[in-house]
């Protein structure tokens, strides 16, 4: 295994739940349930804007402009690192291993994501709201290969949607499932798997 592709999303980034008020993570809860709101996909794809999501939420909840707005902002703004991922992917740095993006996610958030340390130890991205192609689609894996190079047999992909994977699997990458819940496990998983015997 050469390249290492790590999805954003509850695998090197998050909410720390102890900073986020029970109602925003009640209003964003569509984001983690498998019936995702077409906006929302949209928003990914870079198709709709910032303004027409936050119209979109105050139809969708019900709420003034005002509510809408200020949780989109909560939002961006309580992003941060997983602290083992981001040690797992200095180390995997360190050991020689190619690490790319390969994510969902709309402009106001990666261009904040972008701004975290963790993200200067990725060699390159691929970002949906960028390529106007969402995961599982099979078009933004072949632009991750396809761009730089990557073959996919020595190429890892980690995340923690399973339908992302079969994706992914479908092109011949390995992959991993990573559990959002308990990134722990899962970073002490990869270590095993990919910096125990290199």
């Amino acid at each position: 295994m050469k390249n290492i592709v790590f999805d954003l999303g509850g695998v090197v980034f998050a909410r720390d739940p102890k900073k986020c008020p029970k109602g925003l993570v009640d209003f964003f809860a569509f984001i983690t349930s498998s019936d995702m709101p077409v906006f929302w996909n949209e928003y990914d794809r870079g198709t709709l804007s910032w303004e027409q999501v936050v119209d979109a939420l105050c139809a969708y909840h019900g709420c003034t402009r005002e509510v809408a707005e200020t949780n989109m902002q909560t939002a961006v703004d309580l992003q941060e690192e997983i602290a083992c991922t981001r040690d797992l992917i200095a180390d995997l740095k360190a050991a020689g291993y190619r690490l790319y993006v390969l994510s969902n996610m709309s402009k106001e958030f990666i261009d904040f994501l972008r701004k975290l340390s963790v993200y200067a130890l990725f060699d390159a991205d691929v970002v949906s709201c960028e390529e106007h192609t969402v995961k599982p689609e099979r078009r933004i894996f072949e632009i991750l290969l396809s761009r730089y190079g990557l073959r996919p047999c020595e190429t890892l992909f980690i995340d923690d949607r399973p339908a992302n994977l079969v994706t992914a699997a479908d092109l011949g990458m390995a992959t991993f499932l990573f559990d959002a819940h308990n990134p722990q496990t899962g970073c002490e998983k990869l270590r095993m798997l990919l910096l125990q015997n290199r």
